[in-house]
């Protein structure tokens, strides 16, 4: 994929190492025995199986996971698993590495205050990044994601916020799935669904400055979009779309009064082919910003109007 990550505000980087690691053995004990303040330094090569996260770390000592793009976590098939999951685990930092060959990339179940930055995600059955279960308060930034769907192209998200109605039972015991204030930033996704799925029960999130290529998005009627947002009190700001089989955003009711409040400002569209509009905003109460801009036509909004 040769679309550039964008630079921007908020990047963090590694701090000197506390241990390194160098295959899958020494990487599952650091993960294990994880503690408040660690910094594990992937050295390079490919780390096969499925990694877990259980261990805390705290809003002034993180736990650091760093790497770069030829440190290989590699899930050995994209038909079961996570890629990387954090499960309950807060305060993480996972940055540079690439995560790759599993059914889901990098799963947040319950995980608070963590980033994610610099991966590169491709190769993957469903979703690439996943915050559900009432993670809160996270950032997912400047990573490269491209290559998801080889499962199943309709769950092929790109960066997957909440639980699905139909999930709550499952995922948080029937009730919505409160995965809120999460920032989404900077990220380069080509994907064969939504390039970012907002899901009802969600709120409070912001969508920055990221760069969406729709051409390979397909594999449902329900996938015509770079971004649903089906969540409330959204910002949606700064992002450029390229190719897209409908819309460029569009914003759903899929529980009573959810998919409103959200704002949609300074986006960038280019529809490509595309016959639907810009932003479409299909039962209303949403905030339509004219400081969107369309490019190589096409209407903003169904109306025409904006504010």
């Amino acid at each position: 994929m040769t679309l550039p990550v964008p630079e921007g505000e908020g990047k963090i980087n590694c701090p000197a190492p506390t241990k390194t690691v160098t295959d899958t053995a020494s990487l599952e004990a650091a993960l294990r025995d994880a503690k408040a303040g660690d910094v594990i330094k992937l050295g390079p090569g490919t780390y096969t199986g499925k990694f877990v996260a259980k261990a805390d770390g705290t809003q002034q000592q993180p736990i650091h996971l760093c790497g770069d793009a030829k440190t290989i976590l590699d899930g050995e098939g994209v038909d079961e698993g996570y890629g990387f999951h954090l499960d309950g685990a807060n305060y993480w930092r996972l940055i540079g590495f690439t995560v790759t060959n599993t059914q889901k990339g990098v799963m947040g179940d319950g995980t608070n205050g963590s980033i994610i930055q610099g991966l590169t995600v491709h190769e993957i059955g469903d979703e690439a990044i996943h915050l559900r279960k009432f993670s809160t308060g996270n950032t997912v930034q400047y990573n490269k994601i491209y290559n998801t769907g080889l499962r199943r192209e309709k769950f092929g998200e790109g960066v997957y916020l909440g639980s699905a109605e139909s999930n709550f039972k499952s995922i948080t015991g029937g009730q919505p799935d409160k995965s809120d204030n999460n920032v989404v930033r900077g990220n380069v996704i080509r994907a064969t669904a939504e390039a970012i799925d907002i899901k009802e029960g969600t709120s409070g999130g912001k969508i920055l400055n990221n760069v969406f290529d729709g051409t390979k998005t397909g594999g449902s009627k329900h996938n015509d979009s770079w971004i649903d947002v089906k969540g409330n009190n959204y910002l949606i700001q700064g992002n450029k779309g390229t190719g897209t089989p409908y819309d460029g955003f569009q914003t759903h009711e899929i529980i009573d009064g959810w998919g409103k409040n959200n704002t949609f400002t300074g986006n960038t569209i280019d529809l490509g082919g595309g016959n639907g509009v810009g932003i479409a905003d299909t039962k209303g109460g949403n905030i339509i910003k004219c400081d969107n801009k369309m490019v190589n036509g096409g209407k903003l909004t169904k109306d025409g109007k904006c504010s």
